[in-house]
């Protein structure tokens, strides 16, 4: 991929029937997350954290934005790809390796990036998230997903506040 292909697909737009797709994806996703989650003790259900809007401002650029540029809008080509999976598989697993990285260095308040069942959660919403920006050309409905777990998470779920 180039820049060329970022703005491209930070200036596409899913038709409806890319929403759709990306819909499902979000559903079986959340399922998938939320089965691991509560079961492991990873997700908890807490009290809602004050400061709902700067949080959603604050997560639309880190991470959703400033992670979704480079792992997918780089890494994943779009929907004229005759063979995504190699660069879907790569960008997924750079994606996971980041986290711990994170962790390991300036993130040290996210010792649960470091954990097994984060980062298989990781990796379904990483997979998710590069499925849905090869199948409709369009960041978008990446940004908006990882956005929205991360800030269920962090609000409802017992998340990382950074």
């Amino acid at each position: 991929m180039t820049i060329r292909g970022v703005l491209r697909s930070l200036t596409t737009l899913p038709t409806a029937r890319g929403w759709a797709l990306c819909g499902l994806i979000g559903l079986a996703t959340a399922a998938l997350m939320a089965a691991i989650g509560f079961t492991t003790g990873l997700y908890t259900l807490t009290p809602a954290v004050p400061g709902l809007p700067l949080r959603l401002l604050t997560v639309l650029f880190v991470p959703a934005l400033g992670e979704e540029i480079p792992f997918r809008g780089l890494l994943v080509p779009g929907p004229e790809a005759k063979r995504p999976w190699p660069a879907i598989t790569i960008s997924t697993a750079l994606y996971v390796a980041w986290h711990p990285l994170e962790a390991l260095t300036f993130l040290p308040r996210a010792t649960m990036f470091l954990r097994a069942d984060f980062l298989v959660c990781t990796a379904i919403l990483g997979l998710a998230c590069a499925v849905m920006r090869w199948r409709t050309g369009s960041l978008w409905p990446a940004v908006i997903l990882h956005g929205g777990f991360v800030i269920v998470w962090q609000t409802w779920l017992g998340g990382v506040r950074l």
